[in-house]
């Protein structure tokens, strides 16, 4: 097959090249016309078609002959495992004459979906059915274990007796798995190939037509070009063009070539500067007297008399004028204008002016550039000095890693893609590239290019001159040179003899191209501006690090709860990165634990000190302990980081640079069971209490020192407030109160009347309380937490008192199992009868009055018995002789977590049951009945 498409595609391929050999040598064409520019196009363009309609039908043949021979697969794998599975099949195999009950229907399947062939195979091979009969009774050939012994069905391309073919085979399996025989189905390849040859003949119509089309089109475009070109050749039009732009680039001598009529008809590159024509071409085709001229010099180019060496006054400069008539078939037509500039003279009176002037802008640029810790705004600093007294416009572009505060790339070649950072101009009209946008310099002849490799600066006097500048982007190189742009100076920006970036200096207005004695002065220029970018991109890279740091150390996703409703805001200082952070830690019993902490001082040590304050307060949080307990935790942990800091002989001087000390933290805990919250503080501001109605208070609290100071004998004291459903509490840190001309006073005064608006959801109350009181530039850093409280239903909060008395365990858990019914939680009942049978029967066995028991509905169930003993007890693995000691082990196990906490008197165990969790049983735990389980102990 591979080869009869191949030697069918290079007969059409020899068909085409016969055709455009026809046309390009056909009667008539002239033996210079195949020499010239247009005959050279039609020629190109004729082979290009060529080649392009061959390879379009090669292709598109070979893909006929792939799409024919996959669908062949396809519909033969289809047939084959249709039969296979059709109803009957594996129990006529399983008769005692297959052939006689398959043979017909085989044979109208294959007529049916239009298949070469259907054949039913015996496990063994043997065809009990075949489109041939004479093949009934004999092996099929080929490599059948796929389908007799895996039971895969699959395709293959067959090369064999009694013909080559795409043939699938699929196993019949009956209703216990064995594999009773199989079914075979394929189109053999000579009806593939007679489908695919017979889009051949359409293929090389379309093919011939395309051709013929083709070669039409590039005979009249070959006839128009040369029309246009006069039958020149490209040798000759080389020529003429290289003349024609040393005319009107190379040439220093100004050059004006006017009609007949005293119209101009061409101005060089030198003509425009001087006479001030601009580099656009809206001048030609202009009147002399249209042009700006000086009145003298109109009146010689309108009398059409010759003239050597006339001085006439264009702008401010003197120029030596000679005129000459053009000649043209034998008759006079315009005339030609050549000038130079005299004014070089009084140029050098002006360099001593200039070169002050420099030195007073260099004294300025040191004051201005690097007022700002920014990248981008030292580089707008150093474009805005620049403009207008050294340049009319001015670009600055950075490596992308300098922007990003990153450590720069040590090499030139890294600095091929810049950033553009900052653009001043005298207009706001520029056709230069915007801020932001990426600038390439893969040319390596483009100044910037040349500048980036030498690691000095590079002038460009005359910009229509290069042609590495213009062949980067060749759009923007005409934009620019029809603005004005005409000459260019870019320097790199270095510090520490690494690539920054770079800055282009550009002149459109100023006539004066930059020369050799502006390097100096660029370069210095830049020198001191890239220190300046240096610094702010080091002050970049420590801020991002710090920022960074902290954000990965404060929560990303706050946990699921049912107590109270957050949200939350956290903003770092502009001047650096501080220690503020909150964390809302959901704790047992439905409760939540809300925490709003700050480190004294900014940058990276402060955000590691956070990290750690907040790692210590979620492990104490796992304790269960009251607020001011755990602030006594955390205060005895930061003294003993600080006495470890202080160790050594600089300790003293590390312990203050690096310890803790001086860092608050407010903790509250909040029960949606009472509503009722308790709040201690560690010399942190207190919360803000927005009653339903929107009465603000902020309650007293007792302040406490700061963590690290040392209690004495002032322990934390922890306050209890009273919740109604729906009261929001505000939790803060002091930067969003304390600011620039702003004390504490007036910030609370602001606060309260920002929360003072009912209906608000927290999320709302944040973005109102930063839109009052957040500063466009903060000097600390500022943490809210917002939260409103819920209150779980009554309905989903079950108690009970139970007595010092064994037998008092059944009724209660009886009651346990009518409420867990009565909430539709009958798949938990045993788990939970089984947790609060072990625990109360502990409770009444070692515990002390009062024991109480209660259960609570949230997001899990919660199963509480409290008991007025502190004795804490502890998880056992019991002998297999032991009679007790599994009480507490088979509670760890139906229950998804467990735990203990102490009140002021007593303790209480609690156990959570996942809900709606499908939760399978325990493994390998061997459970009596309930009322067995009293007897066991912990």
């Amino acid at each position: 097959m591979t080869a009869r498409d191949g030697s069918g595609a290079g007969r059409w391929r020899n068909r085409g090249r016969g055709r455009a050999r026809t046309h390009g040598g056909g009667p008539g064409e002239r033996e210079r016309g195949l020499r010239s520019l247009a005959g050279q196009v039609f020629v190109l363009e004729a082979l290009i078609a060529l080649l392009v309609i061959a390879a379009a039908v090669f292709i598109t043949f070979h893909q006929a002959q792939r799409d024919t021979e996959r669908d062949a697969r396809v519909r033969s794998l289809a047939v084959a495992e249709a039969f296979a599975h059709a109803p009957g099949i594996d129990a006529a195999l399983m008769s005692p004459d297959p052939t006689a009950e398959l043979q017909n229907r085989a044979e109208a399947t294959r007529r049916s979906t239009g298949v070469d062939f259907i054949a039913v195979l015996s496990p063994a091979g043997v065809r009990y059915t075949d489109s041939e009969p004479e093949l009934i009774g004999r092996k099929a050939t080929g490599d059948l274990s796929r389908a007799a012994v895996d039971g895969e069905s699959f395709t293959e391309l067959f090369r064999g007796a009694p013909n080559d073919a795409v043939r699938a085979v699929v196993p019949v399996v009956d209703e216990r798995g064995r594999i009773v025989g199989m079914v075979s189905s394929g189109i053999e390849v000579e009806s593939i190939a007679h489908a695919v040859e017979g889009r051949l003949p359409l293929l090389i119509g379309a093919a011939g037509g395309a051709l013929a089309l083709a070669v039409g089109g590039a005979a009249l475009v070959s006839r128009r070009l040369r029309r246009q070109t006069h039958g020149l050749g490209p040798a000759e039009m080389t020529r003429m063009k290289e003349h024609h732009e040393a005319v009107l680039h190379a040439v220093r001598e100004g050059v004006l070539i006017l009609g007949p009529d005293r119209r101009l008809l061409l101005a060089n590159d030198e003509a425009r500067r001087l006479l001030g024509l601009g580099a656009d071409a809206d001048a030609e085709r202009r009147h002399v007297s249209e042009l700006g001229l000086d009145p003298r010099t109109v009146e010689l180019l309108e009398s059409g008399r010759s003239a050597t060496d006339e001085v006439h006054r264009a702008g401010d400069r003197l120029l030596a004028v000679s005129v000459r008539p053009t000649v043209a078939d034998g008759r006079e037509s315009g005339c030609v204008m050549t000038m130079r500039d005299t004014t070089e003279l009084a140029a050098l009176t002006g360099r001593a002016a200039v070169a002050r002037g420099r030195l007073q802008l260099l004294y300025e640029a040191g004051v201005r550039i690097g007022t700002t810790l920014e990248v981008v705004r030292t580089a707008e600093e150093l474009a805005e000095v620049a403009v207008p007294r050294f340049a009319d416009f001015a670009t600055v572009e950075l490596l992308e890693p300098v922007l990003r505060g990153e450590e720069p790339p040590g090499t030139a070649a890294a600095a091929a893609g810049l950033r553009r950072a900052a653009l001043s101009g005298l207009r706001p009209d520029q056709p230069l590239q915007p801020v932001g946008d990426t600038v390439r310099f893969d040319v390596p002849t483009t100044p910037m290019a040349k500048a980036l490799h030498a690691g000095h600066a590079v002038v460009q006097a005359e910009l229509a001159s290069a042609e590495g500048w213009r062949a980067q982007d060749p759009e923007g190189a005409a934009r620019a040179l029809a603005y004005g742009m005409h000459s260019l100076l870019t320097v790199p920006l270095l510090a520490r003899g690494v690539v920054l970036g770079m800055a282009n200096f550009w002149r459109a207005d100023t006539p004066e191209p930059f020369g050799e004695e502006d390097l100096s002065f660029a370069e210095e220029l830049a020198a001191r501006a890239a220190v300046a970018i240096d610094n702010a991109r080091r002050f970049t890279r420590e801020h991002a690090m710090a920022v960074t740091l902290q954000r990965s150390l404060l929560p990303r996703v706050l946990p699921d709860q049912s107590a109270v409703e957050v949200a939350y805001r956290y903003l770092p200082a502009k001047a650096g990165v501080g220690g503020d952070w909150f964390d809302v830690i959901p704790l047992p019993g439905a409760r939540v634990a809300l925490v709003v902490g700050d480190v004294v001082g900014h940058g990276l040590h402060a955000a590691a000190t956070m990290g750690r304050l907040r790692t210590a307060v979620h492990n104490f949080s796992t304790l269960d302990v009251p607020p001011d307990e755990l602030l006594g935790h955390l205060d005895e942990l930061t003294g003993r980081i600080d006495d470890r800091e202080s160790e050594g002989p600089d300790g003293e001087g590390r312990r203050r640079d690096e310890g803790i000390t001086g860092a608050t933290c407010l903790y509250a805990i909040y029960d949606p069971a009472s509503g009722l919250c308790t709040v201690a503080s560690a010399g942190h501001p207190g919360p803000a209490l927005v009653a339903p109605d929107g009465r603000v208070e902020f309650p007293e609290l007792s302040p406490g020192l700061p963590l690290g100071l040392g209690l004495g004998d002032v322990p934390f004291e922890a306050t209890e407030l009273r919740l109604p459903e729906g009261s929001k509490l505000v939790l803060f840190t002091d930067g969003l109160l304390e600011d620039h001309g702003r004390d504490l006073d007036t910030g609370i005064g602001l606060l309260r009347s920002t929360l003072a608006r009912p209906d608000r959801t927290p999320e709302q109350t944040c973005a109102d309380v930063l839109a009052t009181l957040l500063s466009p530039t903060p000097r600390d850093d500022i943490a809210l937490l917002v939260a409103r409280t819920r209150l779980l239903d009554r309905e989903r909060i079950a108690e009970w008192e139970v007595a010092r008395d064994p037998s008092a365990v059944s009724p209660v858990r009886n009651a346990a199992a009518a409420k867990l019914a009565e909430w539709g939680l009958d798949e938990l009942a045993f788990s939970a009868e089984l947790v609060l049978s072990e625990l109360v029967t502990n409770a009444v066995r070692y515990g002390a009055d009062p024991v109480r028991v209660r259960l609570l509905r949230d997001r899990t169930l919660i199963c509480e018995v409290s008991d007025g003993s502190s004795t804490s007890p502890h998880l056992r693995h019991a002998a297999t002789t032991d009679e007790g000691g599994r009480g507490l082990y088979l509670v760890a196990q139906y229950a998804d977590r467990w735990g203990t906490r102490y009140a002021r008197r007593g303790k209480t165990i609690w156990a959570e049951l996942r809900v709606g969790g499908g939760d399978a049983e325990p493994v390998a735990v061997a459970v009596p009945d309930l009322d067995a389980l009293e007897d066991l102990g912990w």
